[in-house]
């Protein structure tokens, strides 16, 4: 089980996207959640991308900052997830693909200042405590400023990257501050340029750990809410992603015991499962 950040850079590389494809295909045992985390200050792509506007502002993050207020984090947290394994995507459905958004405006993100590190406590304890996975999307700039917190709890950070001369030279920087702030950091690359993972790593100095194919036809599904094909969850995008997914807890499980597996235990408020 981990907890897994996903960060962008300039120039939409597809971060978002890549942590919906994630969240669709992760590998679930029974009994066993994933929670995707949306945790943009810049505000939500999903709740008028993927959802198309049905469901509003009614849940996420902003209503955590009250909850935060009043005492109750811990027990809003599972109040605000809407969960997008079943077939309507309500929130009454199978809550075992489940998903958090983020704001809704920008501005919305000063209020938000004392919980990110509640956050990540809540985040530490659905993992040891219940075995569930966590996938905590920053967006291309939420790796930075208070809510960096949250890689920084993270068992495993990873940058979202086109292999376009465009995407290296926006990655680069990212990548460099985030090593400075976290430590380890690998890449996964969204393969629509001309540069192999080998140039990759060698211009980022950083693993390429996983690659998922230029696809823009499927990502509309996740990112804006097109039609879905049939046999969507057998395209290619889907079904690297379910091997990507993989790598991914690889690595994590990797770095966690590297650096000590004691180290993450979770303290103070820990979330409860309904």
């Amino acid at each position: 089980m981990a907890v897994i950040a996903l960060a962008g850079c300039s120039g939409a590389p597809g971060v978002t996207t890549t942590a919906l494809a994630l969240l669709m295909s992760w590998p679930l045992e029974p009994g066993r959640r994933m929670v995707l985390a949306e945790c943009d200050p810049d505000g939500s792509a999903v709740l008028y991308g993927l959802l198309q506007g049905t469901l509003g502002d009614r849940y996420g993050l902003r209503n955590l900052s009250i909850a935060a207020r009043q005492g109750d984090l811990g027990e809003s947290f599972w109040r605000q997830l809407i969960d997008l394994g079943g077939e309507d995507g309500t929130p009454e459905s199978a809550h075992d693909r489940l998903f958090l958004p983020s704001i809704t405006d920008p501005v919305q993100a000063a209020s938000l200042g004392s919980v990110w590190k509640a956050l990540g406590v809540i985040f530490r304890g659905i993992d040891t405590e219940h075995g569930h996975d966590v996938l905590i999307d920053l967006g291309r700039r939420g790796a930075f400023g208070p809510c960096g917190q949250l890689a920084e709890q993270a068992d495993a950070v990873f940058v979202v990257v086109r292999n376009t001369l465009r995407g290296l030279q926006a990655a680069e920087g990212r990548v460099r501050a985030l090593q400075e702030r976290v430590g380890d950091v690998s890449v996964v690359v969204i393969n629509e340029g001309p540069y192999p993972a080998g140039e990759v790593q060698r211009v980022l100095q950083v693993p390429v750990v996983a690659k998922l194919p230029y696809a823009p036809d499927d990502a509309r599904v996740l990112s804006d809410g097109a039609q879905q094909p049939r046999r969507f969850e057998k395209s290619p995008l889907m079904k690297a992603a379910r091997t990507c997914s993989t790598l991914l807890v690889q690595r994590a499980a990797a770095r966690r015991a590297r650096l000590d597996p004691g180290a993450h235990a979770a303290g103070g408020e820990v979330a409860r499962a309904r």
